[in-house]
């Protein structure tokens, strides 16, 4: 998995796998879901980031 925030463009990417994307579709305005051949969620994209998640560029990863 692969977390890229863009402080320029205020764009956070979550990729969840290095398929290929082969359809994007806007969930919500500015929520932008990627999908692979089979169906699957290959990765997010939230526009407009820092006016949704607090603190979009601080990454914290859990593993339980």
């Amino acid at each position: 998995m692969k977390v890229k925030y863009d402080k320029e463009t205020d764009i956070l990417y979550i990729r969840f796998s290095d398929a290929q994307i082969s359809e994007s579709d806007e969930e919500k305005k500015g929520l932008i879901l990627d999908y692979d051949a089979e169906g699957n969620i290959a990765g997010i994209e939230i526009v407009n980031a820092s006016e949704r998640i607090i603190q979009p560029s601080k990454l914290e990863y859990e593993v339980a």
